[in-house]
């Protein structure tokens, strides 16, 4: 395994954090209550301040000269290698709801696996994160049986958002070479063993929501190989245009 192989694995990770976090960050101040909006705006704290300590770890094995800020900001779009869910806009409170859960699970599975990683930089943001993620899981959770259990026109508004999302949902446990090479030295997390445990949770509360499960015969992907949606560029034009506007700034 080298450093470039535990890089391309920590992109896979931090990514979704970054992305997410940026999405969530777009509702400060337009939530539907003060106590929601609050409440996305520290989840986007939360996973921005992950995304830090990543991107510290990447500046670290790096050769080259560069910063958290030079990851983070200054990467092309076919750099990122966030999955394409995180991406999703915010189209309705239901999307936002929705795209959170359906992430929140898997980060969750994932941190818990990533504990146990040989590697203490892994095992220390792990340990770090899994509280905050705990918390992310139970407020969407939450949030999706007040909205699928709810009026007519939240679940109808939720039913809609899980239909166009789920499709987004099979590239969590796609494996890149990098992955798998990390994975396998006992550093990384097979993805591909935490998926049957997130359908079963997934689905389980849909279930309770009283939301259908769609059925889906082909999943979008890409994302973790750098080909994004149409939404990337727009996400990274605001993302870094205080950087390229005025380079040298710190996070």
């Amino acid at each position: 395994m080298t450093n470039e192989n535990l890089i391309h694995y920590i992109h896979g990770i931090a990514d979704n954090s970054m992305i997410l976090g940026q999405r969530i960050s777009e509702l400060c101040g337009h939530g539907p209550t003060l106590e929601t909006d609050i409440a996305l705006t520290n989840i986007a704290l939360d996973l921005l301040g992950q995304t830090r300590s990543y991107y510290q770890y990447v500046a670290e094995l790096s050769l080259k000269d560069i910063t958290e800020d030079d990851v983070a900001f200054l990467r092309k779009e076919r750099e990122y290698k966030n999955v394409l869910l995180v991406e999703q806009p915010n189209t309705d409170f239901a999307y936002v709801i929705v795209r959170q859960y359906f992430f929140d699970v898997f980060h969750y599975l994932l941190l818990k696996e990533l504990e146990k990683s040989k590697n203490v930089n892994f095992q220390a943001i792990a340990k770090k994160s899994l509280k905050e993620v705990s918390y992310h899981k139970r407020f969407s959770g939450d949030w999706l049986k007040r909205l699928g259990d709810g009026t007519k026109e939240s679940k109808q508004k939720t039913q809609q958002a899980v239909n166009d999302l789920w499709v987004f949902t099979d590239e969590l446990f796609h494996m890149t070479k990098d992955d798998q090479v990390v994975a396998d030295a006992g550093f990384g997390v097979d993805n591909s063993t935490l998926k049957s445990e997130y359908y079963t949770v997934v689905n389980s509360l849909l279930k309770e929501c009283k939301l259908q499960i769609p059925e889906v015969e082909y999943f979008q992907k890409g994302g973790k190989k750098g080909i994004h949606s149409e939404h990337m560029g727009y996400i990274l034009s605001d993302m870094q245009f205080m950087q390229r506007t005025y380079p040298d700034m710190k996070w």
